[in-house]
C-alpha cells in the first residue's frame, strides 16, 4: 500500500480567501465568503503560513510547486510573500521549488515586479484580451473597466523579465473573437496563453448554465481557430507560442502523463489550503463536504492520501456510457467534474463534451503527425547521446565521411562528429 501513496508535488494556497478588489461577473469564488461568516476580511496569519510552508517543504519530494491564488492573493501585500520565500528557504532540503501567482494585476507595481522576477515566480495574469473583450465582464467593484491597469501591469512585469502567462476566460462574448484575442496577447508579449472555458450553473436550475457561460459548440469552434493560429506560428516543427490546453493534450499523444489534472483519469492529485488553514480537495470543490482537515492539527501529506481525498478523486471515474465508448476518451477522460451540470458527483456528461469532440475531430491528424515527429526526434537525440558516449570512450570509430551511426541521415562530420572536430 505504501507504494500507492500519492507524492506531495503541488499545493494551491488561498492566502486572502475569497477576497478580491474586483467584481468580475463570472467569478465563482467570491461566494465562498459564506464559509467564513465570522470574518469579513480574510487573511492568512503568519502562524498558518509558517506551519503550511514547513509541512509542505518537509513532506514533499525533490520538486514542489506552490500556487498562490484567490480571490486576489496580492491583497496580502508583498511582505507576506517575502516571508513565504524566507520559510521555503529555511525549510528546504535541496528541493526545486516553484512559485506560481495567479493575479488580476491591479496591485502589481515595480516593487512587486522586481520581487517576482528575482524569485522566478510564474505569473498567471487574468487578462481576457483587448479592452472591449476584457472589460465586458472584468469590472472593478465600482463598475468601471479594469483593462488599462491590467495591461499596464503586464507590460511592467514583462519589462522586469517576469515569466507571465495570459489567463483568459472564454465566455459567451469573448468566444466570438479568437483571432483578436490571440494576436492581442502576442503583440503584448504574452506568448504563453491559457484559455479557460466559462461555465457556471444557473442559481435557479443547476441543470442549466448561466447566461455568461460559453456555449459548448462555440467553444469547440474557438479551440479549432486557436489551434490553427497556434500551428501557423510554428517555426518548422517548433511551436513559437504556448497554449496550455494544446501542450497538455500533446503529452497524451506522445504517451506521457499530461500536466493538467483535467486530462487525467482521476482527480485528487493536489490539495487547497484556505487562508484559515482549512484544507480542501480541489479549487472547484471548496465546500464543507470536501474539507480534509486543517493544517494546524493535521499533516498535509496524510490529507492528500486520506480516504476522503481518494473518494473525491474517484468521482471523475464515474463516466456515462457515451464517454466509455468515445474515441477520444484517452485524451479527455471526461474532463473536469465541475463541468457536469446538475450533480457533479454523478456520472453526468460533461457540458463541454461536444466542444472536445469538435476539436479532436478537427485537430487529431495534425496532432498525431506532430507526435510522430517529436518521437522520432527524441529517438535520434537518444541515439546521438549513446553514439557520442561510445566515440568519447574509444569504443566506436567512424570515418568523417561515413554516414553518422545515430541514423540522422547526415555524414558523421556534419552530425555527431562536429563535437569531436571531425
Amino acid at each position: 500500500m505504501q507504494n500507492n501513496r500519492k507524492p506531495l508535488n503541488s499545493v494551491l494556497v488561498k492566502p486572502a480567501g475569497p477576497d478580491c478588489n474586483m467584481a468580475c461577473t463570472y467569478c465563482f469564488y467570491l461566494e465562498k465568503e459564506h464559509l467564513f461568516p465570522d470574518t469579513k476580511v480574510h487573511r492568512m496569519s503568519d502562524e498558518i503560513l509558517h506551519q503550511m510552508v514547513r509541512q509542505v517543504m518537509q513532506q514533499s519530494g525533490s520538486d514542489i510547486s506552490f500556487g498562490w491564488q484567490g480571490g486576489e492573493p496580492t491583497l496580502m501585500g508583498l511582505p507576506f510573500f517575502e516571508k513565504a520565500v524566507e520559510y521555503q528557504q529555511k525549510y528546504g532540503r535541496g528541493q526545486s521549488v516553484g512559485n506560481g501567482l495567479q493575479t488580476n494585476g491591479i496591485l502589481i507595481n515595480n516593487d512587486w515586479s522586481q520581487f517576482l522576477g528575482k524569485y522566478n515566480f510564474l505569473v498567471g495574469l487574468s487578462i481576457d484580451g483587448p479592452e472591449h473583450v476584457h472589460d465586458h465582464y472584468r469590472k472593478m467593484q465600482g463598475g468601471s473597466g479594469s483593462w488599462q491597469k491590467v495591461h499596464d501591469s503586464a507590460k511592467r512585469m514583462l519589462d522586469h523579465k517576469v515569466a507571465v502567462n495570459a489567463l483568459s476566460v472564454v465566455n459567451d462574448y469573448s468566444v466570438k473573437f479568437p483571432e483578436e484575442i490571440y494576436h492581442f496577447h502576442k503583440d503584448l508579449g504574452l506568448n504563453y496563453m491559457q484559455f479557460i472555458p466559462c461555465l457556471e450553473k444557473s442559481p435557479e436550475d443547476a441543470d442549466k448554465p448561466t447566461y455568461f457561460s460559453v456555449p459548448a459548440e462555440d467553444y469547440g469552434r474557438f479551440l479549432c481557430k486557436i489551434f490553427d493560429l497556434w500551428m501557423n506560428d510554428f517555426d518548422g516543427n517548433i511551436a513559437t507560442t504556448s497554449v496550455r490546453y494544446f501542450d497538455s493534450v500533446f503529452y497524451s499523444y506522445v504517451g506521457m502523463q499530461p500536466p493538467a489534472c483535467t486530462l487525467l483519469p482521476a482527480c485528487g492529485v493536489y490539495v487547497v489550503v484556505e487562508h484559515n488553514g482549512d484544507v480542501y480537495s480541489c479549487d472547484f470543490f471548496v465546500d464543507p463536504e470536501w474539507k480534509l482537515g486543517n493544517i494546524m492539527n493535521g499533516e498535509i501529506l496524510e490529507m492528500l492520501n486520506s480516504e476522503k481525498q481518494t473518494e473525491f478523486g474517484n468521482i471523475k471515474t464515474r463516466l456515462p456510457e457515451e464517454c466509455e465508448q468515445c474515441t477520444w476518451l484517452q485524451f479527455c477522460y471526461g474532463d473536469c467534474p465541475k463541468d457536469r451540470l446538475g450533480d457533479p458527483t454523478k456520472a453526468n456528461l460533461n457540458y463541454f463534451c461536444q466542444s472536445y469532440k469538435i476539436f479532436f475531430e478537427y485537430a487529431d491528424e495534425r496532432l498525431r503527425t506532430l507526435a510522430e515527429i517529436w518521437k522520432r526526434e527524441q529517438q535520434i537525440a537518444s541515439t546521438q547521446y549513446r553514439v557520442k558516449q561510445a566515440i568519447a570512450s574509444g569504443q566506436l570509430e567512424v570515418g568523417r565521411n561515413d554516414p553518422c551511426p545515430c541514423g540522422s541521415g547526415l555524414k558523421y562530420k556534419k552530425c555527431c562528429g562536429r563535437e569531436f572536430g571531425a
